[in-house]
């Protein structure tokens, strides 16, 4: 995989086919998937098994070996071994086509999806033995222990980071409810002020498409 230099991701294909008209339809169907994120690249095509010398120039090329109702050479599935090449077989066209898409989303990052869970306002700053901790009252949704949070201060975000403390009385728990008091520590901030905003949020991992 590479990156073209629009900024493009590149997915190389060495293929090896069957026969002349199979080559023909393949390469045709594989150069109508269209992708804003996504090229493919054909370096190489051709009738016939798939050999050594497809597999080094995949090597070489940092490709992928795609081969359609072909079988692999015994020499090329040692250097396919050696050479950390990766060699896919199918029979059915459809399938292949699948695959490839497959294998062009999975060159994408995953976009992170931010949702906010809820709010806790800073009522009271303590100076306890683990540091300073911001006595909170939760004004909506819930604050979790496993979310990330920031300070808003005056609706500017002035630290963001995990919470390393939630505590409910002399109790660590695992979240806390609208309605309710909290001690809660985010990462090593201490510069906590009375009014400050705890802005309690959740990140999901999203796959892209195409």
């Amino acid at each position: 995989m590479l990156e073209a230099a629009d900024g493009k991701k590149v997915l190389r294909i060495v293929l090896k086919c069957d026969a002349q008209g199979s080559l023909e339809a393949l390469v045709g169907a594989l150069q109508q998937i269209e992708s804003k994120k996504v090229d493919i690249e054909i370096i190489h095509s051709a009738v016939g098994p798939i050999s050594e010398s497809d597999i080094l120039l995949a090597s070489a090329s940092d490709a992928v070996v795609v081969g359609f109702n072909v079988k692999v050479e015994a020499m090329a599935v040692s250097a396919a071994k050696r050479e950390g090449v990766q060699v896919k077989l199918y029979s059915i066209i459809y399938e292949l086509l699948d695959q490839i898409k497959e294998a062009m989303a999975g060159l994408l990052e995953p976009e992170h999806r931010e949702t906010v869970i809820g709010h806790a306002e800073v009522k009271q700053v303590f100076q306890l033995s683990r540091g300073i901790v911001a006595g909170c009252l939760v004004t909506d949704g819930r604050v979790a222990r496993t979310a990330r949070a920031r300070v808003l201060r005056k609706r500017q975000p002035v630290y963001d980071g995990g919470i390393s403390t939630l505590r409910r009385f002399q109790d660590d728990v695992k979240e806390v409810r609208s309605g309710l008091e909290c001690g809660i520590k985010l990462g090593d901030f201490s510069e906590y002020q009375v009014g400050d905003v705890i802005e309690c949020y959740q990140l999901e991992a999203i796959a892209q498409k195409l």
